[in-house]
């Protein structure tokens, strides 16, 4: 059993969360249960499933879990593009949104092949 904590890439998924669940605070009302519940869902994915797995018995079980997290990523990164585009979002905090899923789904990526 691996502690999920030390992870680097599980404190900038959880930093990351974080950081989306403030921002999506000044989201539109109306989107409480569309958009800022899909991306409040599936950025907090990220961390989530890191936990998960570091908590299963095996490597393999821990890079299915990983290979959930980064499919989580690949959400996030869609929907920061669509709440940008749909005006959501400042340009200055959609591109350091867009720059910090990159980076995780990089970390998430190394991950994935140290345990191949």
């Amino acid at each position: 059993m691996k502690d999920f904590r030390s992870l680097k890439v599980w404190e900038k998924s959880h930093e990351f969360t974080l950081r989306i669940f403030k921002a999506t605070q000044s989201f539109p009302k109306e989107e409480l249960y569309g958009i800022t519940s899909q991306l409040r869902r599936a950025v907090s994915s990220i961390p989530t499933n890191l936990a998960e797995g570091c908590g299963r018995g095996s490597d393999k079980d821990f890079a299915r879990f990983a290979q959930i997290a980064f499919g989580s990523a690949c959400e996030v990164e869609y929907l920061i593009i669509l709440c940008s585009d749909l005006g959501f979002m400042k340009e200055k905090d959609f591109t350091e949104y867009l720059e910090s899923i990159v980076e995780i789904k990089k970390m998430l990526s190394s991950l994935l092949k140290s345990l191949r």
